[in-house]
């Protein structure tokens, strides 16, 4: 792992996300929410307003993964909890979106923060996964965010079909283990579908923030302190 790898980065990054470029995709998250707000279809909004404003292909990903109806973010917005009161208590993440989310972060590559709060990340490793440079910095990330919580115990849930899944949780295991913190490690077929009945739930998966019992905001806390990240914000 000695190798840099700048995870979710494309040489076109520059151009798409920064300057007049910027301002113009923030022009088409309006038009899009607009079109959310009054029943359109999400994809049928974004290609409608990706077509209008010639966006990019990674530009209309990251329209996707930013823009929520009003309805959905006051939905998850009443489902969120308050870091400060998980002191004592369990939470559940959604292991490889938290960690991929962070090693993006400190990649220096594009981290969207979304209009529900929310940070996503335009890796887009459907199912393939490799330990990297910044794994390890982002788990211990996680876990200190997570003691210096006064959080007791948190269970890393990881979705058995994706790739070096068993190598993830072995490293989690062992820095937890030299972080004296006691963490739960579970690989399993359908991660989403057992979050959705869980409390106390980091992740930001909008899937699954629409129907799980509560979700926290961790990346709140640790992504805007991150040196050099580079946060495309949607809202300006």
């Amino acid at each position: 792992m000695s190798r840099r790898v700048r995870r979710g980065y494309s040489p076109d990054d520059e151009r798409d996300f920064t300057g007049p470029a910027l301002a113009t995709l923030r022009a088409a998250a309006g038009d899009m929410a607009f079109l959310l707000d009054r029943g359109y279809p999400a994809g049928s909004a974004a290609t409608f307003t990706g077509d209008h404003y010639q966006l990019s292909a990674r530009q209309r990903t990251a329209l996707k993964r930013a823009v929520s109806s009003r309805k959905d973010i006051a939905g998850r917005a009443a489902k969120q909890k308050d870091i400060k009161t998980l002191a004592g208590g369990t939470v559940n993440i959604d292991g490889f979106n938290a960690v991929i989310m962070l090693e993006v972060a400190l990649s220096g590559s594009p981290a969207i923060k979304c209009m529900d709060g929310t940070f996503r990340d335009l890796a887009g490793l459907r199912g393939t996964y490799r330990l990297i440079d910044k794994t390890d910095i982002a788990v211990r990330m996680i876990i200190s965010a997570l003691k210096a919580l006064s959080v007791k115990r948190a269970v890393f849930w990881l979705d058995a079909p994706v790739s070096n899944s068993g190598r993830l949780k072995a490293r989690i295991a062992g820095i937890a283990e030299e972080e004296g913190f006691d963490a739960g490690l579970e690989v399993i077929n359908n991660v989403d579908r057992t979050l959705f009945e869980l409390p106390n739930v980091i992740s930001s998966d909008s899937v699954i923030l629409d129907r799980c019992r509560g979700w926290i905001n961790l990346n709140e806390l640790m992504i805007p302190g991150i040196p050099g990240v580079w946060i495309v914000d949607f809202l300006g």
